[in-house]
């Protein structure tokens, strides 16, 4: 009598092949990798904004989303606001676990890894103190963001804390909270 290994087939949605290959055309043509990410943000009221994301430039080229997205940004009902809107800083910790969690799917696709459930939960303590101008020494942004994942998966433990290191080291938008970023503002 022989043993049989039934080997199944990964599914988590992510072309890996498709990524692998964008990297190898990636390495020969460098210069198509630099993109350029476009956000447009225009004041409704009060507190209320709204943004929209379409066009970017990449591979040589503009290139457009199949729609234009759309965020209302907005201030809570406690801050004497409308709350028509997540917050700027709720937007970042969006942008954070879209980032991490994208890349968790893309790494345990790689690597053969089937998930069944994947949820993030995001926390950033802020002290307003800094933002009202109270205490010049408070930081007007997060004082720390936490991230708790919580990955059902066919794995081990150590192979989910592996796919999420992964994801961290290669999250573009990881890098960008944790890393200083030149900002440039300008008014026409």
């Amino acid at each position: 009598m022989t043993a049989t290994t039934i080997q199944t087939q990964v599914d988590n949605g992510v072309n890996v092949e498709a990524l692998l290959g964008a990297r190898e055309a990636l390495t020969e043509a460098p210069e198509g990798a630099k993109f350029t990410w476009r956000a447009k943000c225009k004041w409704v009221n009060g507190t209320h904004s709204n943004s929209t994301v379409q066009g970017f430039f990449g591979l040589g080229e503009e290139q457009q989303h199949k729609t234009e997205f759309t965020f209302d940004a907005d201030h809570p009902e406690i801050f004497a606001s409308e709350d028509n809107g997540a917050t700027p800083v709720e937007y970042v910790l969006v942008g954070l676990a879209s980032c991490l969690t994208a890349g968790v799917a893309a790494v345990a696709q790689h690597r053969n890894i089937q998930l069944r459930s994947v949820t993030a939960t995001l926390e950033g303590g802020m002290d307003l103190q800094g933002i009202l101008g109270i205490d010049s020494d408070v930081r007007n942004g997060f004082d720390g963001i936490k991230v708790t994942y919580d990955i059902d998966a066919d794995a081990s433990r150590d192979d989910i804390k592996a796919l999420v290191a992964q994801s961290q080291k290669r999250s573009a938008v990881f890098d960008i909270v944790t890393n200083p970023t030149n900002v440039t503002v300008e008014v026409k």
